[in-house]
């Protein structure tokens, strides 16, 4: 069995049949220059580190504030057109509003507040309030989502009975999908009462528990996608998916649910299971009705193609691979049994022989390794956008998404999708004053004005406002800075 090896710290120092594999591995990387393909690497060819380089300016639109002395930690921005505002959250639990001018930030609702008793669990850097979503009719009076969004956080209160259950591990916190109604949605701070609890799981490890959490900002009134709510859920946590639950369709961890959060059709009658949905209506009760797609990891993040509706996902890769993927009803994924287009054999390795040999399973479209020389001693995807508008000339008709512990940015081409490999990937460098930079350099620069230690990785995530602005986020120096057209770039 032909096996690649990494020997990440954070996974295998502590598994003692994994060390001489890591020592192996260390011992290779030690012989790699940096300017070429490590042995770790997969793929036959690193990422193009000059090739195909598009390069945009940026300017930095706004300022989230520090939480005790510490940078916000962004994780997601939503336009909210109805109100023209912006809403971005910090994991710990404030949820900001930002002017479409970025002149003016107000603390619109901190969801950790005693008063709701939600407990943000908050605690190592995956978990907190992972997501949110606006309702497409927050701001129309007399419709059924009028002033209604949705936090999906993870909790530390794990008294009350969970929905869902992994079978295993330990009850180490919840994560649960909340209801929030404002009286008024135009009003400067959230004016509604104590949050509605939709789901509860119960997590058995402590990292990559929840994920991304959408609408379809594409679906209009009527459409049979409308007001139907994504919401990404991991495997649960340690590694390797040792609870066998992404592939088990009898549970939603691992799995890109749909649900209608104004329905009653669900089990505990606090919100619906869409009719269309793959397994709603498939006969087998052993079969979880809120499935949309399964056999993921950790879907950070996922977004629609404009143009022909498209939906991509960022799914984070366990030691090897990082992958974006088309996402279709019923997909798999792949995960457990496959790392990318590679069989997957344990956190040591995966196969290189009979790659993408599963006809049922849904591959990449484009993936990168983990070990690429771009990317320093960590990776791991995030995403997506797809730019369709001609704003910024460059990235027009571009798919969006990046590394976010290195803060690189990719692109590949919207209309000419890869079949798997890296070999389609270029980069994007941002234009600061000049010279060419990723986003960790541009944090660490402004980590150095804010008088703070420069930080060791950026926490990469994109974000879309009106007219397709793309915004870029990060959790280390509370900026939000937002991507304009360069008149010297080049592609």
């Amino acid at each position: 069995m032909a096996l690649v090896c990494r020997g990440w710290l954070r996974y295998k120092t502590t598994m003692p049949t994994t060390r001489v594999l890591l020592v192996v591995c260390l011992m290779g990387l030690m012989w790699a220059p940096a300017s070429a393909q490590r042995p770790t690497d997969p793929f036959p060819t690193p990422i193009a580190a000059t090739e195909g380089v598009i390069r945009v300016s940026f300017v930095e639109f706004a300022s989230i504030p520090d939480a005790g002395g510490e940078a916000a930690r962004m994780m997601l921005l939503v336009d909210e057109p109805g109100t023209r505002r912006l809403f971005v959250n910090d994991m710990r639990g404030p949820l900001f509003t930002v002017s479409y001018d970025g002149g003016t930030v107000t603390n619109y609702l901190d969801i950790n507040a005693s008063k709701w008793g939600v407990n943000v669990e908050s605690g190592g850097r995956e978990r907190g309030f992972q997501s949110f979503a606006i309702h497409p009719q927050f701001g129309e009076p007399g419709t059924p989502g009028f002033g209604k969004l949705y936090t999906w956080t993870d909790s530390s209160n794990t008294a009350p009975q969970p929905d869902f259950s992994p079978g295993g591990g330990g009850n180490t916190h919840a994560t649960i999908l909340l209801e929030w109604t404002a009286a008024n949605p135009a009003a400067a701070t959230y004016d509604g009462g104590a949050p509605r609890e939709l789901l509860r799981l119960e997590q058995p490890f402590r990292n990559h528990n929840a994920g991304h959490m959408s609408f379809n900002p594409l679906a209009v009134p009527g459409a049979g996608d409308f007001a139907l709510l994504y919401v990404g859920v991991a495997d649960g946590g340690s590694g390797g998916d040792p609870l066998g639950v992404a592939q088990n369709l009898g549970g939603p961890y691992g799995k890109i649910l749909r649900i209608d959060p104004l329905g009653s059709n669900s089990a505990n009658g606090r919100y619906g299971i869409p009719a269309g949905n793959p397994f709603a209506s498939d006969g087998d009760d052993a079969t979880l009705g809120e499935i949309y797609a399964y056999g993921v990891r950790n879907p950070q993040r996922f977004g629609w193609d404009s143009r022909n509706g498209n939906l991509f996902l960022a799914d984070i890769g366990q030691n090897i691979v990082e992958e974006l993927s088309l996402v279709t009803p019923g997909a798999n994924l792949g995960w457990n049994a496959w790392e990318g287009s590679f069989g997957y054999v344990d956190r040591s390795g995966v196969r290189l022989t009979d790659q993408r040999g599963d006809a049922g399973v849904t591959y990449p479209v484009v993936e990168y390794a983990q070990a690429d020389p771009l990317l320093g001693s960590d990776s791991a995807i995030t995403g997506v956008h797809v730019y369709r508008h001609d704003a910024i000339p460059q990235l027009e008709n571009l798919v969006l998404f990046g590394d976010f512990p290195s803060g690189e940015i990719f692109y590949i081409q919207a209309d000419a999708l890869p079949d798997g490999g890296q070999d389609a990937i270029r980069r994007i460098l941002l234009n600061d004053d000049g010279e060419p930079k990723t986003l960790l350099e541009l944090i660490r620069r402004k980590n150095v004005e804010q008088g703070r230690a420069p930080a060791s990785r950026a926490d990469l995530r994109f974000a879309a406002g009106p007219d397709d602005q793309v915004f870029l986020l990060n959790k280390h120096d509370g900026t939000i800075r937002l991507l304009v057209p360069d008149a010297s770039a080049s592609r």
